[in-house]
């Protein structure tokens, strides 16, 4: 018997004073049993961090018709495709047909992440921003994940105050151009 996703809930308060952005909102996560702590972790990060009206969790881990996370505007056309992980270089050139926004957030090194990219053809590759956070920051933050979690996101200057569960961390949202 296959094993079934584990639903996470999240009570998510945002305030991001860079983009003007404050809201409250609850968020059901289905964790694939193949999903790392770390990919989830950052997969409800990006979708805090690019907050806006009609964005909701694309398709599965194994999906390769959505991304992690998706804005659509009310006409259903895709306004942001955001990537969580290491996307190869075929989907980004895909996802930069499709939507005006392209953004990856990785909880890897960007270095690693952006270097089998190198090369290749990507649609409006100088458009994709990649974002990262200290190397400390996921692997710190991914073992505070429960079941049902309380969260608050800070961003001001760059710089992203997440408590979770109680516990404050700190990091600096790093921003990478594909060159």
């Amino acid at each position: 018997m296959a094993i079934g996703s584990t639903i996470h809930t999240f009570d998510v308060q945002l305030a991001d004073t860079d983009r003007g952005v404050y809201e409250d909102y609850s968020l059901r996560a289905a964790r694939h049993p193949s999903e790392t702590d770390a990919y989830m972790l950052t997969r409800v990060l990006a979708y805090g961090l690019e907050h806006t009206e009609g964005i909701a969790f694309g398709g599965s881990v194994s999906s390769t018709e959505e991304p992690a996370v998706i804005a659509r505007d009310l006409t259903g056309a895709i306004t942001s495709w955001i990537e969580v992980g290491a996307p190869d270089a075929d989907r980004l050139h895909h996802a930069t047909r499709l939507a005006d926004r392209v953004v990856v957030y990785t909880h890897r090194d960007p270095a690693k992440v952006m270097a089998p990219w190198a090369d290749k053809r990507i649609h409006r590759a100088e458009d994709v921003r990649v974002f990262s956070f200290d190397p400390e920051f996921i692997a710190t933050a991914a073992p505070l994940l429960e079941r049902r979690n309380t969260v608050s996101i800070t961003v001001t200057e760059q710089t992203l105050y997440l408590t979770l569960n109680g516990t404050t961390l700190t990091t600096a949202v790093h921003e990478h151009a594909i060159v």
